[in-house]
């Protein structure tokens, strides 16, 4: 197996992660739950052939292929892979996943052309919900939680009590810069608060090695920085790029995709102007300040 191979995680009983390195752009991670009756999958990847690798996991550890898939967000690194298992899975997902997932498309077609991303439909939630909805794999209970407007404007939360997992999505990225423009700044410290409330020590983020909740406390702060960056520079009259190159990442320097920054800027500033969380920002705007912060390249999908 090499460094960048998707691997299987056992977490607790009945509870496994497919994490996929090195968890930039388009490598996130799912997970899977059940027993040799049922099984239930959370997200699947960003192209076909790494969702039959996933499909291929689910067998190997003995369950039979999923009747749920929940996803976590619209974002095509957590659903391209959803027609791989439909239509036997039915796709679960919060009321705005579905509406942003069937506006968005093909949308990692158009960011990343040259990519091979294998035969893909767009497979958005049959099922939907509005702040939460508990569903059972066998006897075990999965909660999925709407945190708010936060990474998207429709996160799902999937939490296990009884195994004390949490699948956070991309509310969460371990050794990674976290990435605001279709949420919200504000909305992302919340949902920190609700995954604390939780009290899961065993934490899967959206992209990342499996941790543990100190992953809450090392986004917070990045959050609050961005923040108070944002107020600095709005406050000068300086563009979210120039107040993104004037910034010392510090302890956030290691992090993968640092060039988030600049994007993270553009929901900051928007937020200090008023508009609502999840207001639709300029993609064009968002995408090409981040190529200028990755010395003019643009960035690279890494699956």
């Amino acid at each position: 197996m090499s460094v960048t191979d998707p691997y299987v995680v056992p977490l607790a009983p009945q509870v496994y992660a497919f994490v996929q390195p090195d968890g930039g752009w388009c490598l996130n991670n799912a997970g899977f739950v059940g027993d040799a009756r049922e099984s239930l999958l959370v997200d699947t990847a960003a192209t076909e052939r790494r969702a039959r690798l996933l499909r291929t996991a689910v067998l190997a550890e003995g369950l039979p292929l999923p009747r749920t898939l929940v996803s976590t967000h619209h974002h095509g690194d957590h659903t391209y892979g959803n027609g791989v298992f439909a239509p036997e899975a039915r796709v679960v997902g919060h009321d705005s996943c579905r509406a942003e997932q069937i506006a968005a498309g093909r949308q990692l077609h158009l960011l990343w052309p040259q990519t091979d991303f294998g035969a893909v439909e767009v497979t958005p939630p049959s099922l939907t919900y509005s702040e939460r909805l508990t569903l059972y794999v066998g006897e075990l209970e999965v909660r999925v939680l709407h945190p708010g407007i936060a990474h998207t404007t429709g996160d799902s939360i999937v939490h296990l009590p009884e195994r004390g997992v949490v699948f956070t999505g991309d509310l969460v990225f371990h050794g990674g810069t976290p990435f605001l423009p279709m949420g919200s700044l504000a909305g992302s410290l919340r949902a920190l608060d609700l995954l604390r409330s939780l009290d899961a020590p065993t934490v899967v983020p959206g992209h990342g090695r499996v941790t543990d909740p100190s992953a809450y406390d090392a986004t917070e702060r990045y959050l609050r920085w961005v923040g108070e960056l944002a107020r600095e520079g709005y406050a000068r009259g300086a563009t979210p790029l120039e107040t993104a190159r004037r910034a010392e990442l510090g302890e956030f320097a290691a992090w993968r995709e640092s060039e988030r920054l600049v994007a993270n800027l553009h929901r900051a500033y928007a937020e200090v102007n008023g508009l609502p969380e999840g207001a639709p920002l300029d993609p064009v705007a968002v995408f090409g300040d981040m190529a200028a912060m990755n010395g003019g390249e643009p960035v690279a999908c890494h699956a």
